[in-house]
């Protein structure tokens, strides 16, 4: 069986990376493609204040954090349900799509690399994002191919 990664956010970027996806793998009925989102670092406002926190302070701190965390992996909803009705418009049965968040991430490029690592993907796709002349590719799709040993990484503009 063969396993890929596609990693999203809510970037035109990341639909079209699905597309090519949907497009390219067409039918495959020995295919599993997982959808990836690294949620971002925690805002500085949830980080410690300089003191050591009482079990309270910790406990209402810990709900504030999970609300965010949740309000987050909520907002990708509709993302993963778009790329999911992308990939079957093209013959992708749902039952081979799989989703995940990751939101204890530090680098997103290397939380990427941990899953596919991890899932036992062969293949990342990636939609390159920074478009300027002086970087080929985004810092994370940069970075994927960078660090991707072992791994087929495909940056889709």
């Amino acid at each position: 069986m063969k396993k890929m990664l596609i990693a999203l956010d809510d970037s035109s970027s990341a639909l079209r990376a699905v597309e090519y996806a949907g497009v390219q793998f067409a039918g495959g009925n020995d295919l599993r493609i997982g959808l990836v989102h690294v949620l971002p670092n925690l805002p500085a406002i949830f980080w410690d204040e300089g003191h050591i926190l009482s079990e309270e302070e910790k406990r209402e701190r810990k709900k504030v954090v999970d609300k965010w965390i949740s309000d987050r992996k909520a907002k990708m909803d509709p993302v993963f349900r778009k790329a999911a009705e992308v990939l079957t418009k093209n013959g992708i049965p749902a039952g081979q799509i799989a989703t995940k968040s990751i939101s204890d991430s530090t680098d997103v490029a290397q939380s990427i690399l941990e899953e596919a690592k991890d899932g036992g993907y062969q293949t990342v796709i990636v939609g390159r994002c920074d478009r300027s002349a002086k970087h080929m590719l985004g810092s994370v799709s940069g970075r994927i191919v960078q660090l991707g040993s072992g791994v087929a990484v495909t940056i889709v503009e």
